[in-house]
């Protein structure tokens, strides 16, 4: 296909299987997302994965098309053996007794992380979770976290982030400004945190204001009533431009957690125009569903000019990956976590 000189729609999408459908093709065509995000159900095997990233690209015409994954290791990760290597929990590292050395390894988990993505030419992954759990959270946190205290999950934040741009692969901030204090999970449930502002600023937002220099970041489908008791942040511009552009300081791509999460009330379009109305440079839907992306499509407007701007400059950021030895690195990590 030509390259695609149109401007691209405000929206990261999903699709239904291991191949695209003629359907799904025409769709995106016309749609013209920016980019594309995938799941367990998009993954057999390197070959089939590395066909799926270039039809979707091809979809759009345009070769640079970001292509997400959600590959944190632990519960999440969407690429697993026999292919791929199974990865550690954030929890994993922030246990290790010598800080020093945990960052170290932190980064190389990433960095071998970042190599298996690059070589199926993902380009982007949503890690690392820089949430700081608190007693009695829900467990969709849980070790997924980079501990409980903000000092070790800044530094474990920072050297997962390296390794990710040491092979070239861009790492997304999560969950924007703090999810670590919800009771419910946003798959499920709106969150609503109702810790002070100065609470939230010594713990929950210390992550993030320490990384906002990094290239993308996902908000959190949570309201924090100190702020803004009306909205979660996806959908909240106090929450996003006093909070996130403001106090925290993220000036990246900014893109909503997946619109399809249940925390999220009203049609599939009153979510996009409201994330979007709210500040957000993206939209997220992640399931494929066709009938749901269809209503999504019929709000999404063309990417606004700093959108585009945070996108360019955030792509900058890829470094050139340096050889290094995966297997010794594996084996490295392997007997410092057991």
């Amino acid at each position: 296909m030509p390259a695609n000189n149109a401007i691209a729609t405000a929206a990261i999408l999903g699709c239904a299987g291991p191949v695209l459908t003629d359907e799904e093709r025409r769709f995106f065509a016309a749609t013209n997302p920016l980019g594309f995000i995938l799941f367990a159900r998009n993954i057999q095997s390197p070959d089939q994965v590395r066909a799926l990233v270039a039809d979707l690209r091809a979809s759009v015409g345009r070769a640079d098309a970001p292509v997400l994954i959600d590959q944190e290791g632990g519960r999440v990760q969407r690429l697993r053996p026999p292919h791929w290597r199974a990865a550690p929990t954030g929890m994993a590292f922030a246990n290790l007794a010598d800080q020093a050395e945990a960052a170290r390894l932190a980064r190389l988990n990433f960095r071998l992380i970042g190599a298996e993505l690059a070589d199926l030419g993902i380009d982007i992954d949503c890690a690392p979770v820089l949430d700081v759990p608190v007693a009695g959270a829900h467990d969709v946190i849980g070790d997924r976290a980079y501990g409980t205290d903000p000092a070790r999950i800044i530094a474990l934040g920072r050297a997962v982030c390296d390794g990710l741009l040491d092979e070239g692969v861009l790492p997304v901030i999560k969950h924007i400004p703090g999810h670590g204090r919800a009771l419910v999970d946003s798959h499920l449930d709106l969150p609503v945190v109702t810790a002070s502002m100065a609470e939230l600023e010594a713990t929950d937002f210390a992550p993030f204001k320490a990384l906002a220099d990094q290239p993308w970041a996902m908000t959190a489908h949570v309201v924090y009533t100190a702020i803004d008791e009306s909205a979660p942040a996806t959908l909240s511009a106090k929450v996003i431009g006093e909070i996130i552009r403001g106090i925290i300081g993220f000036q990246g791509v900014l893109i909503s957690d997946d619109l399809s999460m249940k925390a999220l009330g009203g049609s599939f379009g009153e979510r996009t125009i409201r994330a979007l109305d709210a500040g957000c440079d993206l939209v997220l839907h992640c399931n494929g569903d066709m009938d749901e992306m269809a209503e999504i499509a019929q709000q999404l407007p063309p990417m606004t000019e700093t959108a585009r701007e945070r996108v360019a400059l955030a792509a900058r950021r890829k470094r050139q990956p340096q050889p290094f030895d995966r297997a010794a690195a594996a084996a490295e990590i392997e007997s410092a976590l057991t």
